[in-house]
């Protein structure tokens, strides 16, 4: 396996593709593409949606990062054809990106290992009848929340008050998903831990806190407003932030992930137990994303931070080996 060289590695910069986040994934791809041409990689943009995946290994590309959101980018779909391929990528191989891209199979990992979750309902499409979501109330309580299991960026979210919400909420998440996952509302502070690194090597970042306007941390305020205060420091106790930092740590090392990811966590304010919503395997890169905005408080700039994630691609075959 070729290790990453910045003077003789011909980088492809995967952004686009076809998912619900293809927006972002563009602005993302963009924002590494330029900090790695900067420093003088040979890196290209590639976009699966308007190219053959094939063409990668035709124009013998060495390496990817891989700054794809959402299905057909960070589901393991891409990852699988990269290792058919033998080009080293960033992030999390083949299984932890699938399982990390379902957000069901994520909370039976870490209910299996003991982390904390919320409760939740999942309704595949044989379940989705009138009796079925009319005993979610019952079981989770209200309010709740409604979501699309593989989609990311808030795409398809919904929070229901009331009975009379529930049905219109799945029907929108149906929109983008044939399955739906309803979960127990935590109210709270919502705060995000990346992680950088493989096996016992990796490391959490510091936490950031999120404070959105009424609490509507949706794809609209994510990344095309200001109205959300993002804090980094924290602000937190030193430790909560330390307790959140090993919850990420053990979140991400079950599901088996490696070079870097993103949890996202609310902390119940009845008693500051925090609980893990769900693990970002290829999290943006964009002016507003959160990982370069943690990196910089630990002292690493957005530049060193894309050629530090692309200094550990790898493949799967070569996980558990120091990521060339």
């Amino acid at each position: 396996m070729t290790a990453f060289n910045a003077s003789t590695s011909k980088v492809a910069v995967l952004m686009g593709g076809r998912s619900a986040e293809r927006e972002i994934s563009l602005m993302s791809g963009q924002g590494v593409l330029n900090a790695l041409q900067s420093e003088g990689v040979n890196a290209i943009g590639f976009d699966p949606a308007q190219h053959s995946i094939a063409q990668l290994k035709e124009q013998k590309f060495t390496h990817a990062f891989i700054a794809l959101h959402g299905r057909h980018g960070e589901d393991g779909t891409v990852q699988g054809a990269l290792e058919l391929m033998g080009i080293p990528y960033t992030g999390s191989g083949v299984m932890a990106s699938a399982i990390a891209m379902d957000k069901q199979m994520t909370k039976r990992v870490w209910r299996a290992e003991g982390l904390s979750t919320p409760a939740s309902v999942w309704l595949p499409p044989h379940k989705q009848t009138p009796e079925s979501i009319n005993a979610i109330p019952h079981e989770l309580g209200l309010p709740l929340i409604v979501k699309p299991p593989h989609e990311g960026s808030s795409i398809g979210i919904s929070k229901v008050s009331t009975p009379a919400q529930l049905e219109p909420a799945i029907a929108l998440a149906t929109r983008y998903d044939a399955d739906v996952l309803c979960e127990m509302f935590i109210e709270g502070d919502e705060v995000t831990c990346p992680v950088l690194g493989h096996g016992e090597d990796a490391v959490a970042l510091p936490v950031v806190k999120i404070v959105a306007p009424q609490g509507a941390y949706d794809y609209q305020n994510k990344y095309f407003t200001d109205a959300v205060s993002y804090h980094c420091p924290s602000g937190l106790p030193v430790q909560e932030e330390q307790a959140i930092q090993a919850l990420t740590l053990a979140a991400y090392k079950a599901l088996g992930c490696r070079g870097w990811a993103r949890a996202d966590v609310m902390i119940r304010a009845s008693d500051r137990q925090p609980y893990l919503l769900e693990m970002n395997t290829s999290p943006g890169m964009t002016s507003h994303s959160l990982v370069p905005m943690s990196a910089l408080a630990a002292g690493i700039s957005y530049t060193q931070l894309c050629l530090r994630i692309l200094s550990q691609a790898g493949l799967d075959s070569r996980a558990g080996v120091e990521a060339s």
